[in-house]
């Protein structure tokens, strides 16, 4: 014991052996701890968190759990670093170390933090919608991670030392020449904002803008793209369509249709009376419509004008085009049964002698 004794006495760097082994068991002990506690206590609270409803508790046990081994042995040889002496240099490396090792780990839990916030609301938007385009959304996750990454690279700099004030003024220049040049490819990923925000449209939707109607087959960050009844792919920037007026079928539980058509002169009156109940019969066999009325409106030039007003419980496009092709047939072979004649521009001239 006194040999052992002695030789923990021999100093060595300006520290005994005996401060060094203590040093180093106290680095043991903290480390062993904080692995065990890890594994025992963390792993029975992440148990416990998956019993409950909500999934934030999971989540917090998920970020403690993703502080890994470096964190611990950083911590570990922090305590123990305490009972030794060590030179300056060595404390300023080990400072940058730290450093380095806290500021990661700390943005690898926030952006872990960004991640689960902008999931949460992407669930809830699939929920809702599921052929929802979340490009948008997508594009602002990253945005948001990125500006953060930016934070700490800037606090990291001045950390070292250095001025950050001049930096930030040629990040600001350098940003509004960059905003100039791109500004009509931002304009369009502002305006995706817009339409994913607003929901003026959605993928899946029949709109009309202008002359063109189509089918919303995709809504990206720049340009959004229609399948036209045609069949062609109309695309078109999401600025132009932002600004546009446009009428979204979406919405449609009815949708009020409106024809007319004339018979001849010629028509006896009874069957005249008749051809309300004729149409009235037609229309309320098709499946998704509904008469709302039928009038002998008005002598025409050449025809007798029956107006006709419908409703069609649907809020797809082309069965709007569907029912009324089966309406305008209907109406032929039904007025063909009865001998009804429909009109066309006719002239008779009578010459008196």
């Amino acid at each position: 014991m006194e040999q052992i004794n002695i030789l923990l006495q021999v100093d060595i760097a300006s520290n005994t052996i005996g401060a060094y082994a203590t040093s180093l068991l106290i680095f043991l002990g903290v480390y062993i701890a904080l692995i065990l506690f890890r594994k025992s206590v963390l792993k029975k609270l992440k148990g416990l968190a998956q019993k409950t409803k909500t999934d934030f508790d999971d989540f917090l046990i998920e970020i403690i759990l993703s502080v890994g081994t470096p964190l611990y042995l950083l911590l570990s040889i922090g305590i123990a670093l305490q009972f030794i002496e060590y030179p300056a240099w060595l404390k300023s490396i080990g400072y940058w170390i730290a450093f380095g090792v806290v500021v990661y780990s700390a943005v690898k839990a926030l952006s872990r933090t960004i991640d689960y916030f902008f999931e949460k609301i992407i669930d809830k938007r699939k929920k809702e919608d599921s052929t929802i385009d979340l490009s948008a959304i997508k594009l602002l996750a990253k945005g948001s991670k990125g500006i953060l990454w930016a934070i700490v690279i800037l606090l990291v700099v001045q950390n070292l030392g250095y001025d950050i004030t001049a930096l930030i003024a040629g990040l600001g220049i350098g940003g509004v020449a960059i905003a100039f040049a791109l500004q009509g490819i931002l304009s369009d990923v502002f305006a995706s904002f817009s339409i994913y925000f607003d929901k003026p449209f959605q993928t899946g939707d029949f709109i009309v803008i202008g002359n063109e109607m189509g089918t919303v087959k995709h809504i990206g960050l720049k340009s959004t793209r229609i399948q036209t009844l045609e069949g062609e792919e109309l695309i078109m920037s999401n600025k132009e369509l932002t600004e546009a007026r446009i009428k979204n079928y979406r919405g449609f539980e009815k949708r009020r249709m409106t024809f007319s058509f004339g018979i001849k002169y010629e028509t006896p009156t009874k069957k005249i009376r008749a051809i309300p109940q004729m149409v009235k019969d037609i229309i309320g066999g098709i499946d998704k419509a509904e008469i709302q009325r039928i009038h002998f409106t008005d002598f025409g030039d050449f025809s007798l004008n029956f107006g006709v007003v419908y409703y069609i419980t649907s809020g797809d496009f082309t069965v709007h085009k569907d029912v009324q092709h089966e309406i305008n047939i209907a109406l032929m072979e039904c007025f063909e049964k009865e001998g009804i004649e429909f009109a066309y521009p006719t002239q008779t001239v009578y010459i008196q002698k």
